[in-house]
Formats: C-alpha cells, structure tokens, sequence
C-alpha cells in the first residue's frame, strides 16, 4: 500500500505537472500541507526535500518553498525510434483504424508507437506529452483535445516548437499553432449531407453538435452554410449545442422539445456516427420510426453504421488512410522534409435511415 509521504509527494508533483502551481509560484507551508494531507511535519518535509531533489521545488531562506523551472530539455536524441501517438479515444470508435494505419507505416521503417489517450481531457493531455517527452519520443502526432477551447498546456507546445521535435495533427489543429495537420472538410461535409436532407423534401432539421471541438465547430457552419442557401426556411433550422462532458439526457431533453413542436423537425443530423447511434436507440425507445417519422444521418461512417436498422446515412472519414498519410508525413519530418498539410473531401454515404418526410427511404 502506497504510504502517507507517496502520496503527499504525487499529489503536489500532479498539482505541479498539471499547471495547478505555476513556475515560481509559491506553495503552501508545512502547516497548511499538515492540515490539508492529514500527515505529521516529518511526512511532509520528506516529500517535499524528494520534489526538491529532483528540481520540482525550490526554497528561499524565510520566505518558503516555491515552484522550479521543471521543465527539461527535451531535445529529441539522435537514436530514439520511438513515436508517440495521442488521441481522445483509443479503444473504440473511429481510432482503432487510424491507429492501425499508423502502425502499418510506422513499422515498416523500424519505429515503435507508444499511445496515449486524452478522453478529451487537457490535464490528461498535458500529462501524456509529459509522459511522451520524458520517454524522448522522436515526434509526436496528437489529436488535440477540445481544441475549440483555450489550451492551458500552450507552454508545453511552444517548448516541444522550440526544441525542435517533430509533430503533426490529426482530425483537428489547435489555431495558434502552425503545425501541420491531416483532417477532414468537416464544413464542406455538413453542408453536403444537409443539402441531402433538403433535397428530400426535410426543411426543419436538427442539428446537434459537440461545440468544445473545433471538428464539431466545424460541421455546425456546415449546417447554417448549407441553411442559408435557403433563406425562406433558414427560420426552421433547429441547433442543439453540448460539450463532450455533458450527460445524453441533456440532449434528448432538447430533442423532446424540439419534436414537441408544432412545427417539429423531420430530420435529425448529428456530430458523429457515435452520437447518432444513440439518437436513434433513443427515437425508437419513444415509438418513433426511422426514417418515416424521423430521418438521422450521422459523419464518420462508423463501421457500425452500416450494420444498424436502418443502415445510417453518413459521411466518409478516411481512417487508415488518415493514419498512413500521417505517418508518411512523420517520416518526412523525421527526415528534416517539408510537408504540406491534407485535408480529405468527405463523400456523402446514403443508406436507410434518411428518407423524404413521411416515407421510407426505399420508397
């Protein structure tokens, strides 16, 4: 069992890494610490001379203990075949395959991955490239996380900049940085997939988007680009808004509202594959039918997708290929080449769960 002074030392090593205690920002005192970690004096000063030890902490004679300038030179070594990969997610959903195809080419030319996952989540984030750096990987390829959102680890980047160490992204880039990046046309797919709908006859659609990524972002301007082409039914344009924390109730909360009114929306477009499965999980529940009283289409073409009833109208998401081409441009990196950023055209995957108000998709 981990003892009393463990615990002491990773709680206030965490709170450092973290960005809680910021570079020359002043810790509590042995007092406080004793009250706040329930542990005698001697427990303390053991963490604390530990995190002293190893350039965590520094002391000022009479004024007290304050946080070092921690940060170390990670300057990637010459040998290292070792490319870290961070993504959101990594057990499920659309990250199997785009792992997968950085493997392929990684492989290949003799490097090794070590992965990491966020949940979307910045102090995770900030402690996998920690965790990356202190390994001294070669690069990096990083899905960022909530990347719609101020990034509290831009000190970490701006070092791993500075430091030379090769790193792209992938499905979305953070704006203040300038590396390169593989994503898709989230705007120009949206647009295409609500063009679909309005073709069909759909003029009050719901749209419902995850607005703390920059990809979700991305795909609602899709949605009100492709409703201002139609300005005579842009009024009936329905939007459902919610971060990656909060709970499903939220949205079918809002749902229920929306098909509660007189003018309710026959159509339902969702951020990702992944959320529109449950959109229509839901739907059914409540004895709605798809796509005769609700049609939903999704992004991503989860391999699920297809195997759903109704099979779910999509959007592609190239996956592998992402994967390979952003393991090609780490190498090129790696091999002090210029590389030049891709962005895929989603094609729009039709299927049965979209059809013409009131009727089936395969009328």
């Amino acid at each position: 069992m981990e003892n009393k002074y463990q615990k002491v030392k990773d709680a206030l090593k965490e709170a450092i890494l973290s960005g809680q205690y910021q570079i020359d920002h002043k810790l509590p005192t042995e007092t406080e610490m004793m009250e706040q970690f329930n542990v005698s004096r001697y427990t303390v000063r053991r963490a604390v001379g530990d995190l002293e030890t190893e350039h965590f902490i520094y002391r000022i004679q009479g004024g007290g203990m304050f946080v070092q300038d921690w940060h170390k030179d990670w300057t990637t070594e010459s040998d290292s075949n070792m490319i870290g990969v961070i993504t959101t997610h990594f057990a499920d959903y659309i990250f199997p395959r785009i792992i997968y195809g950085i493997d392929q080419v990684i492989s290949d030319s003799g490097y090794s991955l070590l992965l990491g996952n966020t949940h979307n989540d910045h102090q995770k984030e900030r402690k996998n490239l920690i965790n990356m750096l202190n390994g001294k990987v070669a690069g990096l390829i990083i899905e960022p996380t909530q990347s719609a959102l101020p990034n509290p680890n831009m000190d970490l980047y701006q070092e791993i900049k500075d430091d030379g160490i090769p790193v792209l992204f992938i499905n979305a880039s953070y704006p203040q940085l300038d590396f390169p990046a593989v994503t898709t046309d989230d705007v120009g797919g949206e647009r295409r997939i609500i063009d679909y709908l309005l073709e069909l006859g759909h003029e009050s659609i719901a749209g419902i988007f995850q607005v703390d990524d920059i990809q979700g972002v991305h795909r609602m301007n899709g949605f009100v680009q492709a409703y201002q082409q139609h300005p005579e039914i842009s009024y009936k344009s329905n939007l459902i808004m919610y971060q990656s924390g909060d709970d499903f109730t939220k949205i079918t909360n809002r749902i229920d509202s929306y098909l509660a009114t007189e003018d309710r929306p026959t159509a339902i477009a969702c951020y990702n594959d992944q959320l529109a499965i449950r959109v229509q999980a839901y739907l059914k529940s409540q004895g709605l039918r798809i796509p005769e009283d609700v049609s939903v289409v999704g992004f991503d073409n989860y391999q699920m997708a297809q195997y759903l009833s109704p099979s779910l109208t999509t959007l592609s998401h190239e996956k592998e290929i992402m994967g390979q081409d952003a393991a090609k441009m780490m190498l090129k990196l790696l091999d002090k080449q210029d590389v030049q950023s891709i962005t895929y055209d989603p094609q729009l995957i039709i299927r049965h769960s979209a059809g013409k108000p009131g009727k089936s998709a395969q009328d």
